[in-house]
């Protein structure tokens, strides 16, 4: 049920493509071609059991867990609902 000006199922069109674009994002992240087989952050080897499963990985796995620790996600709602306006 929608409330307003919003079409009945606005709320989750909003839900499905917040949830699509998360997901479209993470693909575009992952890693793609050949693995390396020395991290290229610190020179390690990689493990061949990494290469298999992550083609195209770059880093160790220690030196990915650093990465992934540094990404910072945005808060922000691009679709505007009134909810995030009202914070």
């Amino acid at each position: 049920m929608a409330n307003g000006w919003a079409q009945d199922g606005a709320v989750q069109e909003q839900i499905d493509d917040t949830v699509k674009d998360a997901v479209l994002a993470a693909r575009a992240r992952l890693p793609s071609g050949e693995a390396a087989e020395d991290c290229d952050l610190c020179g390690e080897d990689i493990p061949e059991a990494r290469r298999r499963a992550l083609p195209g990985v770059r880093t160790c796995v220690a030196c990915q867990s650093q990465r992934d620790a540094a990404v910072r996600h945005s808060a922000i709602n691009r679709r505007g609902s009134k909810d995030s306006q009202l914070r």
